[in-house]
């Protein structure tokens, strides 16, 4: 009895692992082949959905609700990833995954490293990690809780977003920002080009996030944006903040094709 149970048991547990590996309805917008990372949890409340390093402000407001992960160092790139789109899934975990399940979740935040302690023994974050730190109603969609700290598999997919890309705009006399948000596509945003009436393309740098500013007067001339992503693709927006825009209001624009 006891040779035939180890037979059956051996081929059974291909199967149950396959379980794990279900094909994806995102398989058709990867931007990414499947990587190897961990993923931890927080308890999130309501204020866990104001702010964030990619300066996003209330991710509800801007459509990201808690579907949303702290990067570690090694992914957050200072800034670069925020706003791409990561389909995460539980793997060899046959105790605690949850089979045939994978989210998709939008780089809103920084997981910071804690150097304090080894990358193999508690700096969860720390280079060269590849870490995600979920809000855990994210988290139980893919594991039970109890699993703590678990291997996942990641890939970077096309991020799909309702309206058009916002333009949050805000500074004071010659110093100008503007907050970029609700990008589709590859989602982030690797340069900004901004231009008036009164001058031509100018470049604007990364304040922090998908925070961009310039040095200059923009007042009292329609604005026009030129965004570039890391799927190699451009969009421009043309006069999409009015002649008389004002400081703390938001302009959408054109959207990103798919």
């Amino acid at each position: 009895m006891a040779p035939r149970l180890l037979l059956f048991l051996l081929l059974l547990l291909p199967l149950l692992a396959a379980g794990h590996q279900h094909p994806s309805s995102y398989g058709s917008s990867a931007l990414s082949e499947w990587r190897p990372a961990k993923a931890s949890y927080y308890a999130a409340d309501p204020e866990d959905a104001i702010g964030g390093a990619c300066g996003f402000g209330d991710l509800g407001k801007h459509g990201y609700g808690m579907a949303t992960v702290g990067l570690s160092t090694a992914l957050f790139e200072r800034g670069a990833a925020c706003g791409g789109c990561y389909e995460v899934k539980c793997v060899e975990d046959l105790k605690y995954c949850l089979p045939g399940t994978s989210i998709v979740v939008t780089a809103t935040n920084f997981c910071a490293p804690n150097y304090g302690l080894p990358a193999d023994a508690g700096g969860h974050c720390n280079p060269p990690n590849h870490h995600f730190l979920l809000p855990i109603q994210s988290f139980e969609k893919i594991a039970l809780w109890k699993a703590g700290i678990m291997p996942i598999q990641y890939r970077r997919v096309k991020c799909l977003r309702e309206g058009g890309v916002r333009f949050s705009v805000n500074g004071r006399h010659f110093f100008f920002t503007v907050l970029i948000s609700n990008v589709g596509g590859a989602g982030d945003v690797r340069s900004v080009k901004i231009k008036g009436t009164e001058l031509g393309w100018l470049p604007m740098g990364r304040n922090w996030g998908q925070v961009w500013h310039i040095n200059c007067d923009m007042r009292g001339q329609p604005l026009s944006f030129e965004l570039s992503s890391s799927d190699g693709k451009a969009l421009t927006s043309f006069n999409v903040v009015p002649k008389d825009w004002e400081y703390g209001k938001t302009y959408t624009g054109k959207q990103f094709l798919l």
